[in-house]
């Protein structure tokens, strides 16, 4: 039978591999965020522009 040393130390390296890649993912998810963001803001400021020069007599 196993110790719980070692159950603990069999297990350990998973969780953390696990922790790991979920952090790479919050990475890309964070970065692929911040473009989606700055596409919506730009689509926005054309919307501004085009408001301002139809309001233009």
């Amino acid at each position: 039978m196993a110790s719980v040393v070692g159950l603990l130390e069999e297990r350990e390296p998973a969780a953390w591999e696990r922790v790991e890649g979920l952090r790479e993912e919050a990475d890309r998810v964070l970065a692929a965020l911040a473009d989606a963001e700055t596409d919506w803001q730009e689509w926005v400021i054309a919307w501004q522009r085009v408001g301002e020069v139809l309001s233009v007599p």
